[in-house]
């Protein structure tokens, strides 16, 4: 079975804006063994978006679209995919009135034009949603698929997994898909690649495909077999190659973010953090909180931004900042002292940089940015050059590698 996947909304065509639906269909449909061929992004444009259904309706056995269901003028999605059908519009009147219901609910009158939400296209379902007042719609002709979803992700999974998954189970032909996300931090794609192409270049199945990103880098490891049991022996003989080679470089094979792993570690070990930030302005930080439970081992943590904060606040000594200023290791050792200090903390965390645009000289470029630890973990320095003019990269690729300084540490890994 291979599907198309549809993202719906010119909102997705900003600079900026991440569409993540397709992502986690993808997923769920490999795990079953349907492959998606291909995702495509379209703007709120009839003839665009009609052409794009017609297209996907005549290579693919499944089609999945989200979002454009809306009630406003520019929700296009059940009319383009009813035009590239062939179609007609019913409008449901037993869901006009459910709406109408809905609205009364909290107090208000549903406008007219949420009418629109009621037509189904002919031949079709109407999927119930729960969350929201735009249901999905389910067309099944020639042996093949049409699924329209809302866009938001809070609405559109759990539709799909209740709607759509189980007919993909029924349809599977028994071949099962295994992926495994194998991700590396604190190495560039090209240094990865040249230590693991020699490897996966000879295995057919599983298919890798490495992707890079800031200070970060992803293998994604596909396996097929006649049960998910022999593709994940498959996977497992490719990934197990893999770790030979790269070792304690790999901080997860489950697709787990970094600060997810770090947050992880610091709680087996016990230890309370804190952090002394500066260019990266409480990032790193922000990103360990985002787990749940990082009250476990994160109590408080400092932005100093200026030479006078990081003074006053974690007791730099005027004469480093004069003779050594404020992006350097003796600076970013200072800042951890004091912070792990103030903090009472097990280890701290320390990183100061420049992220630019500007402000950087001959001896200082953009981008340099310098690390220190101090505490359980031992005390170290890093310098690192991150060669970008781009402001948030640097800072991006500034928070990762901490995160990833923190997390060899914590490993005992001085690669």
């Amino acid at each position: 079975m291979q599907a198309e996947l549809l993202a719906v909304g010119s909102e997705l065509l900003v600079p900026g804006r991440q569409e993540t639906n397709a992502a986690t269909i993808t997923r769920y449909l490999l795990e079953r063994g349907c492959k998606v061929v291909a995702r495509t992004t379209i703007a709120d444009d009839a003839r665009a978006l009609t052409d794009s259904f017609r297209l996907a309706w005549s290579r693919a056995d499944l089609v999945i679209a989200t979002g454009g269901l809306g009630p406003t003028e520019d929700d296009l999605t059940r009319e383009c995919a009813a035009s590239a059908l062939g179609a007609a519009l019913i409008r449901e009147a037993s869901y006009v009135e459910w709406l109408k219901e809905r609205f009364k609910q909290f107090g208000r009158v549903m406008p007219n034009v949420n009418e629109k939400q009621a037509d189904r296209i002919e031949g079709g379902r109407l999927l119930m949603n729960p969350k929201g007042t735009a249901p999905g719609q389910m067309v099944e002709r020639d042996g093949k698929i049409l699924v329209l979803l809302p866009g938001p992700p809070r609405e559109m999974l759990p539709l799909f997994e209740r709607e759509v998954l189980p007919l993909v189970e029924a349809r599977s032909s028994g071949e099962r898909i295994v992926m495994r996300i194998i991700r590396i931090a604190g190495m560039g794609e090209s240094d990865v690649e040249q230590m693991v192409a020699p490897i996966y270049k000879t295995f057919s199945n599983p298919m890798t495909t490495i992707l890079g990103g800031a200070s970060e880098v992803e293998l994604q490891l596909v396996g097929t077999g006649r049960s998910e049991a022999l593709a994940e022996e498959r996977v497992e003989d490719l990934a197990s190659k893999i770790r030979d080679v790269l070792g304690a470089r790999i901080f997860t094979e489950s697709g787990e973010t970094i600060e997810r792993v770090v947050a992880g570690l610091l709680a087996a070990r016990g230890l309370k953090l804190t952090l002394a930030e500066s260019c990266t302005g409480g990032l790193v930080t922000a990103r360990l909180v985002s787990v749940a439970g990082a009250s476990s081992f994160l109590d408080r943590a400092f932005v100093t931004y200026s030479d006078q904060a990081k003074m006053d606040e974690l007791g730099v000594e005027e004469a480093t900042l004069k003779t050594h200023g404020a992006v350097s290791e003796d600076t970013a050792l200072e800042m951890a002292k004091g912070a792990r200090a103030a903090a009472r903390a097990d280890v701290a965390l320390a990183i100061t940089g420049i992220a630019g645009p500007a402000g950087g000289t001959a001896q200082k470029p953009v981008g340099l940015v310098c690390f220190a630890l101090d505490g359980a973990l031992g005390q170290r320095t890093v310098r690192r050059v991150f060669p970008s003019a781009d402001r948030e990269r640097v800072i991006q690729q500034a928070s990762n590698s901490a995160l990833e300084i923190l997390r060899r540490a914590l490993v005992g890994f001085e690669g």
